[in-house]
């Protein structure tokens, strides 16, 4: 066992081994002490602020583009430069930070590599602490796997770029203790990686690259942008050199987009639209309001409030010099030829609509699809990296199109509420058992499906909905169904698997994010109670 001790005031409560001991080094946790000090009650202050925001939207006022801000708008500035190696993005590949899985999506063919500690990880700690190895040796280079049958896993030649995705501003750390009070997992995910692996990036001439989730203000991103700027100074290097993508994926931060690239002017790269989650989020919101969305199926990106945010956000970052993303094709290949034709015209028709409205890039979550979405763009981009010159000034979005909810021949059925519940079900018996990407129905699911799906049942529970054929969806509705399926999933999966990744458990925690009186922000928070 290697020789260590924490610093002064900080706990390790997770299990140790002598290489977890090489990523909580006394300096990292330290580094990370520094960064929790200074930011943490800034983090609960505007998290508090969030429930300010949710009372007001309850009450009835309506989000508007800010007006104390309006200079911001108005005024002539673009974001820093770019780095080279982030100038080409047509196809950017996310998955979680398990070995494999990073040696793979390194060497799919994509441009980029969103390694995730968010929604496609679930966060226990040997997963948090595996994957911060894991990147440590990508970025070095030496990283290995010996696949049983397949012989050994390593990188090709000129892998994809490398981007990182640490957990949202809401959630914590629970087995790192600092003061006595958990460490913010943002500040953890974040503060480890770049503290490992800056040098060695700026020594093969890239960066510390992120991805940001879950932010709901500006004033969230110039969070961000203060512990950038700290996190730099305290390990000598210039500021600006970190490089962020935010993702859109709250409604209330479309009401705030040229902010955000104003925050975060030295350090953005571009912004990429979430879809799943932007649901889930306007059902959040305006969860008081006279609003029912049919089934997720039907809730399009052509649907007015997706499109709005979409064209709003395509305008702004060129506008500003960044480049804005497209959203994830979660399709995986089938053994099935007939199934991969329909999916995969699908997804190319889907990155069409995204290259012709500008996008510079979109997301895959499976090497198949990355020949399918850069033939997309490429028949738009050409050569291009990018499309940035497209400024999309055809473009003109009120406050009102983005929360423009009607959905013509919107419908909710039982087959939408049988596929919600199944789905939701079964990525929460995944997530309790470590496995934070699940392999759901040949698509690629991550805790986005579970919240929509989950806010969904709640929604149509609060409201009484009706399903097409004239039946309300009622609490013994919602129970006959859940034991329906649950008793399919044991079916299908057995016994034993049944037990071993606690379905019974998943299905409690379905049930109170679905049915509770009052809606809980997020299921993670719910289930991290039950993950060690």
């Amino acid at each position: 066992m290697a020789q260590w001790k924490a610093p002064e005031g900080v706990e390790v409560r997770g299990g140790w081994d002598d290489a977890f001991a090489r990523i909580l080094t006394e300096d990292a946790l330290a580094f990370l002490a520094k960064l929790q000090r200074t930011f943490n009650s800034r983090r609960k202050d505007l998290l508090a602020e969030r429930i300010v925001r949710q009372v007001a939207l309850d009450a009835g006022e309506m989000p508007d583009f800010l007006e104390h801000t309006a200079d911001v708008r108005e005024s002539d500035w673009q974001v820093a430069p770019i780095p080279e190696p982030l100038q080409r993005r047509t196809v950017e590949i996310t998955g979680p930070v398990d070995r494999k899985m990073v040696i793979n999506a390194l060497n799919s063919g994509a441009d980029v590599f969103m390694a995730d500690f968010e929604d496609a990880n679930s966060p226990t700690w040997s997963n948090n602490l595996d994957g911060q190895i894991n990147l440590r040796d990508a970025v070095l280079g030496s990283i290995t796997y010996e696949h049983p049958t397949k012989g050994t896993y390593s990188l090709v030649t000129e892998p994809a770029v490398l981007l990182v995705r640490p957990r949202g501003w809401h959630l914590e750390e629970k087995q790192i203790l600092v003061d006595g009070a958990p460490m913010s997992a943002s500040l953890t995910d974040f503060g480890l990686y770049f503290f490992h692996n800056v040098k060695p990036l700026l020594e093969k001439g890239q960066g510390p690259y992120f991805y940001l989730p879950k932010l709901e203000s500006h004033l969230e991103g110039r969070l961000w942008n203060d512990v950038f700027n700290l996190a730099q100074d305290e390990l000598g290097i210039p500021r600006g050199t970190i490089k962020v993508t935010v993702l859109l994926e709250n409604i209330l931060l479309s009401y705030e987009i040229e902010e955000l690239l104003y925050e975060l002017r030295e350090h953005i790269a571009g912004i990429n639209a979430g879809r799943w989650d932007y649901i889930f989020s306007a059902i959040k919101k305006f969860k008081r309001h006279d609003v029912v969305f049919p089934d997720r199926g039907q809730i399009t990106m052509g649907v007015p409030f997706m499109k709005a945010y979409t064209d709003l956000l395509v305008q702004t970052c060129h506008k500003r010099g960044a480049h804005a993303m497209g959203g994830m094709a979660a399709f995986i290949p089938s053994k099935d030829p007939a199934v991969n034709e329909v999916a995969y015209a699908k997804v190319a028709a889907d990155k069409a609509r995204e290259a012709r409205d500008g996008f510079d890039g979109t997301w895959v979550a499976h090497p198949g699809l990355v020949q399918v979405a850069r033939d997309a763009f490429t028949a738009v981009l050409g050569e291009q990296p990018h499309q940035k010159d497209r400024l999309r000034e055809d473009v003109s979005v009120s406050a009102a199109d983005l929360r423009d909810f009607e959905i013509q021949g919107g419908q909710i059925t039982e087959a939408g509420l049988r596929l919600n519940v199944n789905v939701g079900i079964r990525y929460i018996a995944s997530w309790l058992g470590g496995v934070g990407a699940a392999a759901i129905h040949n698509l690629m699911e991550d805790a986005a499906t579970a919240e929509i799906s989950r806010s969904q049942v709640w929604q149509w529970l609060l409201k009484g909905a009706a399903l097409d054929d004239g039946r309300v969806v009622t609490r013994d509705l919602y129970d006959a169904i859940v034991d329906e399926e649950l008793a399919k999933i044991r079916a299908e999966v057995g016994d034993e698997v049944f037990v071993t990744w606690r379905f019974d458990l998943a299905r409690q925690v379905f049930d109170q994010v679905s049915t509770g009186e009052d809606f809980a922000d997020f299921l993670t928070l719910v289930a991290y109670e039950h993950i060690d």
